[in-house]
């Protein structure tokens, strides 16, 4: 998903902490090299010490000044920047490949060094999904085990520290390392062509087939454009106004299947269409809503959640909160938005204690009104890790509301809050890398655990469902409806 594309559709001085490290802003604004960039603009995170202290990430980002000047290659900057920015275990904050310049975008990601599979990871174990070409005799259910010599749970170990995610779901960055084709960019892709390359142009690879004979072959590794030839097309779907989702009625049970939420790229009228289906549900015995592959977008939940209350919905939320009241003006050249008002956000907080500002024009409570006709069936959805923005608030207010079953997984995104709603895209000047900047801190109001939403029921396919085809988080929402006759 094309985050700034995404974030388009949402919408006096800079704090400089000890973030600063050695350096001082002083310094950073007569040399604006990328380091001091870096530093100026981190201070502007809301998150940064969410989870490390202000010594622990000073410490961090001076170890990669001293290191900066002696890594030769883009690859290697490229690396170390993702490794110290997913320390900020913020699931928004990361080098987004959608925002860097076409040069670099082509230098890094369009390698032909992908393999040519789709897969999950379940316990730690890379299990087939799809083959594509020369890869065929890896069925669906297969177990990889070794690539390249390189044992598959040492390579997934090695890549998760890559990950943008929130806070201590290793869930969601385990979710991101997977390949099920419904991404541009593929996050495993990026890391494993720069950590784990093929040679000679391939992967040799052991592995277990679903009737536990094992096998060795070499399959040949692919190129950004083959890999993108077999993914799902939600994007040009999106761009052609045309619908993102599907609907279908079996049994007297409607299932509504949302890959994305990025509903803004057209002029598609997905109010209308869901309002629509609502109305054609006249006796059906319930819904099931699948999300599980869906990272966020527009609030669509919202509007789902307005359709199923008896009353307006006032549910728990989260306060929010800025490091700064303007940004400094030797680092707006460096900091990109498609809204400049956000350089000066923080005008109007209230300052705290802990050097945060409060935006008081924004509540802690998530109102949702009712709006009529009311669903009145019972409705199920099927969340997992990818939920972690949209998605995630979503299964956070259904499950805070009691009107909405949750099946699956936990959810990505963190019950003590994610970084986001406006962010700046930020330019280093020496190497040209981006990274994406959320300026909006979402704290909750009372002490939360740090993980994501739980379910009601939890439910996950195992190696042997995969290879029968079997889904039995979606079986299991049926179940439960068909139960509530």
């Amino acid at each position: 998903m094309n985050r700034r594309d995404w974030l388009k559709g949402m919408i006096a001085a800079g704090v400089i902490g000890p973030v600063a490290g050695r350096g001082t802003m002083a310094a950073a604004a007569s040399t604006m090299d990328d380091m001091a960039v870096l530093r100026g603009a981190l201070a502007l995170h809301p998150g940064l010490y969410r989870y490390s202290s202000p010594r622990q990430m000073a410490a961090r980002i001076d170890r990669l000044a001293e290191q900066w000047a002696g890594l030769a290659t883009l690859e290697q900057r490229y690396l170390a920047l993702s490794r110290l920015l997913s320390t900020i275990r913020c699931g928004h904050t990361h080098c987004n490949p959608f925002n860097q310049s076409r040069a670099i975008a082509q230098q890094l990601f369009d390698r032909p060094t992908r393999l040519p599979l789709r897969f999950t990871w379940i316990d730690g174990q890379m299990v087939v999904l799809a083959a594509g070409r020369g890869a065929e005799a890896l069925v669906r259910g297969t177990i990889v085990t070794r690539i390249n010599g390189v044992p598959t749970r040492r390579m997934l170990r090695d890549l998760l520290p890559y990950a943008r995610a929130d806070g201590g779901n290793d869930g969601k960055r385990a979710s991101l390392m997977a390949v099920r084709g419904n991404e541009r960019f593929e996050t495993f892709d990026l890391f494993q062509g720069l950590l784990f390359p093929p040679v000679d142009g391939g992967f040799a690879i052991d592995a277990v087939l679903p009737d536990g004979r094992g096998l060795a072959i070499t399959v040949p590794a692919i190129t950004l454009a083959e890999r993108r030839a077999d993914q799902r097309g939600i994007e040009d779907s999106a761009t052609n106004d045309k619908p993102l989702w599907d609907w279908t009625v079996t049994d007297g049970i409607a299932v509504l299947t949302m890959p994305s939420w990025v509903t803004y790229r057209g002029k598609w009228d997905w109010k209308a269409w869901l309002d629509d289906r609502f109305a054609s549900l006249g006796d059906a015995r319930g819904i099931v809503i699948d999300l599980r592959d869906n990272e966020g977008g527009t609030d669509c939940g919202d509007h789902i959640l307005s359709r199923l209350a008896v009353a307006d919905l006032a549910l728990p939320g989260y306060q929010m909160r800025l490091r700064y009241r303007t940004t400094p003006p030797a680092l707006d050249p460096y900091l990109d938005t498609w809204d400049d008002s956000f350089r000066r956000l923080g005008v109007d907080a209230t300052a705290m204690d802990n050097g945060y500002f409060q935006r008081t024009d924004r509540e802690s409570v998530d109102r949702i009104p009712a709006i009529g006709p009311r669903v009145r069936c019972p409705v199920a959805a099927l969340v997992g890790p990818a939920c972690s923005s949209a998605t995630y608030a979503f299964a956070r207010r259904a499950k805070q509301s009691g009107l909405i079953r949750l099946f699956g997984q936990e959810t990505g995104g963190n019950l003590r809050g994610i970084n986001g709603g406006a962010y700046f895209f930020v330019r280093l000047p020496q190497s040209g890398l981006e990274f994406d900047l959320p300026i909006n801190g979402y704290f909750p109001l009372t002490p939360q655990p740090d993980r994501g939403v739980m379910p009601d029921e939890r439910v996950a396919p195992s190696v042997a469902d995969i290879a029968g085809s079997r889904d039995p988080e979606m079986a299991a929402a049926r179940a439960w409806i068909m139960g509530q006759g």
